[in-house]
């Protein structure tokens, strides 16, 4: 997990608002969250923190929460917010980081809000960076594709309605989160940064007020440089808008990217992030290929197939998320990094070889008191590190020998036992394999008591 950075206040009247600095870029970039906005609880989520400490690797980036929502203070029960007052909300950041001016980035409702500030305050923007947005999401003669009168009056209906946070999250995943519907473990993710971020009652309030603007009007006095990113095979906006705004906007530019998700962190982030940064600084550069030295973990549950046919998929969606839970305290207490879980499986990176080890054998100890037994395999190389995540063959090679344990089994590579030595930890001869489709030959060693 990323180091979360430390959530600092602004005052705006009697209203705190939330926000947190990172990165020393010559440019400062202000995030305005949407979606899930809560400044700590997105640095939980693996994709979300490698694109902001991306955005961070070439700006001084300031990510923020708004009123009402996150870890800003929450509206009054019955309140709503005002778009007024979020954009001196804005400024009261801006002000108190030191950013202004700076270039704002916002996508979906947090648009709303860059695209006011830019207007009525050119002097503080100096750019904006618009992910899939919209000059009013109500329907229009410009604007036939937005949603009807009674479409808007569904639409937050089905919000104020929400009883049961998971069904939401899983019809709000399949539909707007393609890659994410996939994984149980992402979609409870969803259901909770939703709920950090505000309640049922709080979204319905908040997205009224958007639903109510119209800024057909401002567009086009706003001067300000801007880049306008968005994926047309996603179902959860209409790409329309964005070419509207694209046509009468004076200093606008569209990039239609790949990709389904509605998020730009979800998915294939990384073009999305090279147009940020080439509009932001005027490098187009990939991110440093890093090659440190790191063991990696992979472990999966022995006969989950058979298991789950055994007990039911309710009952083995609950084992799951035990079983997660348990390993992912594990990896935090022997520094582990979480950089994917497929299904049953964990893959996991540490900076020592030791600490991977004898985490791997505190799982399979931990594990069985849930009634299952997992296979774990590590080795130690060089991985190429790209927007975060780690690969190459180091990662190919610790994935073959974990297909080779048995039950409650550790093997490690020739690698990670002569790396240890001196650490105490005992290893027996597990013999010379063919790893598929890795070169040469490989001496397997399991680890001992």
């Amino acid at each position: 997990m990323s180091p979360i950075p430390s959530t600092q206040y602004a005052k705006n009247g009697d209203f705190t608002l939330a926000y947190q600095v990172l990165g020393m870029g010559r440019r400062d970039l202000i995030y305005l969250l949407s979606e899930t906005p809560n400044v700590v609880a997105n640095w939980f989520v693996p994709e979300h923190a490698r694109y902001m400490e991306r955005l961070a690797s070439f700006s001084r980036l300031v990510v923020t929460d708004r009123r009402g929502m996150g870890c800003s203070d929450r509206l009054p029960p019955g309140e709503s917010p005002v778009l007024e007052d979020m954009v001196d909300d804005l400024l009261v950041v801006m002000e108190t980081a030191n950013a202004s001016p700076a270039t704002l980035l916002a996508g979906a409702e947090t648009a709303f809000i860059a695209l006011m500030a830019a207007a009525t305050h050119p002097d503080r923007v100096e750019g904006l960076v618009l992910w899939q947005p919209s000059p009013s999401w109500q329907r229009s003669e410009d604007l036939p594709w937005e949603e009807s009168p009674d479409e808007i009056e569904a639409s937050l209906g089905v919000i104020r309605r929400v009883t049961n946070l998971r069904g939401w999250a899983e019809v709000n995943a399949r539909d707007s989160m393609p890659s994410w519907a996939i994984d149980p473990d992402k979609v409870a993710i969803w259901e909770a940064l939703s709920a950090l971020a505000g309640s049922a009652e709080a979204w319905y309030r908040d997205q009224r007020m958007f639903y109510s603007i119209d800024l057909r009007e401002i567009v086009p006095t706003i001067e300000a440089p801007t880049l306008i990113l968005a994926r047309p095979a996603n179902r959860g906006f209409r790409i329309e808008s964005c070419r509207f705004l694209a046509e009468r906007m004076p200093n606008a530019t569209l990039i239609e990217l790949d990709g389904e998700d509605y998020l730009p962190w979800a998915g294939n982030q990384g073009d999305a992030l090279e147009e940020i940064q080439e509009f932001l600084t005027g490098e187009r550069t990939a991110p440093r290929d890093d090659r440190p030295l790191v063991t990696v973990l992979f472990t999966d549950i022995v006969r989950s197939t058979e298991m789950a046919a055994e007990i039911g998929d309710r009952a083995w969606r609950e084992l799951l998320v035990k079983h997660h839970d348990l390993v992912r305290r594990i990896l935090l207490e022997h520094r582990g990094r979480e950089m994917d879980t497929a299904g049953d499986g964990f893959f996991a990176a540490f900076d020592g070889p030791a600490r991977a080890v004898a985490c791997a054998r505190e799982v399979v100890q931990a594990v069985r008191t849930l009634g299952i037994e997992i296979r774990a395999g590590l080795h130690t190389g060089e991985v190429e590190t790209i927007d975060g995540k780690v690969g190459g063959m180091t990662v190919h090679i610790g994935a073959r020998i974990g297909a080779l344990a048995g039950p409650s089994e550790v093997l490690v590579s020739q690698t990670v036992r002569d790396l240890v030595a001196g650490s105490g930890l005992n290893f027996e001869d597990a013999g010379v394999h063919d790893l598929k489709g890795i070169p040469d030959r490989w001496h397997v060693y399991r680890v001992a008591g």
